[in-house]
C-alpha cells in the first residue's frame, strides 16, 4: 500500500479529534510537483516547501506535548484512585461497594492505554511521511535536503517517545494486575449476557495503530539510514487482537 493511502486509512481510524493533527502529505507533494530541479537553490517555491515542513513539526509537537501532558496526569490520577479502592499492593477491592467504581477504572484504562499506543503511532507515521516527502523533494531537484532535516527533526519532542512508551508499560502493568476479574466477567456474562470490557472505536483504532506501526517499523530498502527504530514498546499478538475486532456491536459494562 503506498504511504498516502496508508496515511489516509490512518486518519480515518483515528481519533476524530486527531484527524487534523497529522502531516499534509497531500499538499507536500503538491508543492515537490511545482519545483522545478532548474530553479536556484533559494527560489519561491523551495523557501515556501521548508516553511510548510517547519509549520507542519510545529504542529506535531504542540499536539504531541499536550497530549502526553495530559497522559501524565491522566496516569498519576488513576494510580491514585486505584490505589484508594484496591489499597496499596492489594488485589482485591477493599468493600464490595466500589466495584461499580472499579468497573469504570478499567474502562477508562483500556481506553487510555489505547490512547496512548494512538499517539506512538502519530509519531511513526508523521516521522515516515516527512522522510517520504524529503525523498520526493531530493528525488525531483538533485538537491541533499532531507539528512539535514531529518537530523533536525529526530531532536523533536514528537519524536522522542521514550516518555509516552513508559507510561503504556505502566499501564499494561496495571492491566496485568487488575484484570483477572475482568476476564471472569467476560467469561461469564452479567445477567446471562457476554460483556467486553473496551471501548470498541478505541479498540479498533489502537489495533489498527499497532498493525501500522509494525508495518512502517519493520525495515524497508526505501529509508535504509532513515529508518525508524525498532518499538521501544511491546507490541502484542495481532492477529488476537484483530480476531477480537467483531463486526457486531460489543456491549460495553
Amino acid at each position: 500500500m503506498k504511504f498516502g493511502k496508508k496515511l489516509r486509512r490512518q486518519m480515518e481510524d483515528t481519533l476524530p479529534q486527531w484527524r487534523d493533527k497529522f502531516l499534509s502529505y497531500k499538499d507536500l507533494k503538491k508543492l515537490v510537483s511545482l519545483i522545478s530541479a532548474t530553479q536556484p537553490p533559494c527560489s519561491k517555491a523551495e523557501a515556501h516547501f521548508i516553511h510548510f515542513l517547519d509549520a507542519e513539526i510545529d504542529k506535531f509537537n504542540t499536539f504531541f506535548v499536550e497530549m502526553e501532558e495530559e497522559f501524565i496526569i491522566h496516569q498519576k490520577e488513576r494510580i491514585k484512585r486505584v490505589a484508594e479502592i484496591y489499597g496499596v499492593g492489594g488485589s482485591q477491592p477493599l468493600e464490595e461497594k466500589y466495584e461499580a467504581e472499579m468497573r469504570k477504572i478499567r474502562m477508562e484504562i483500556v481506553n487510555f492505554h489505547g490512547e496512548m499506543v494512538l499517539l506512538v503511532n502519530y509519531s511513526s507515521i508523521n516521522y515516515t511521511g516527512l522522510a517520504k516527502i524529503l525523498k520526493k523533494y531530493d528525488k525531483r531537484t538533485g538537491g541533499l535536503l532531507r539528512s539535514p532535516f531529518i537530523e533536525k527533526v529526530l531532536k523533536q519532542p514528537f519524536f522522542t517517545t521514550d516518555l509516552i512508551s513508559r507510561l503504556v508499560k505502566e499501564c499494561e502493568n496495571t492491566m496485568e494486575t487488575l484484570f483477572p476479574a475482568v476476564l471472569d466477567q467476560y467469561q461469564t456474562g452479567e445477567g446471562g449476557e457476554r460483556t467486553l470490557i473496551m471501548a470498541e472505536q478505541v479498540f479498533r483504532n489502537t489495533v489498527s495503530a499497532l498493525v501500522t506501526m509494525k508495518e512502517l517499523r519493520k525495515g524497508s530498502s526505501t529509508y535504509g539510514h532513515f529508518s525508524l527504530p525498532p518499538l521501544s514498546l511491546s507490541l502484542p499478538d495481532l492477529d488476537l487482537l484483530q480476531s477480537c475486532m467483531l463486526p457486531s456491536p460489543i456491549t460495553i459494562v
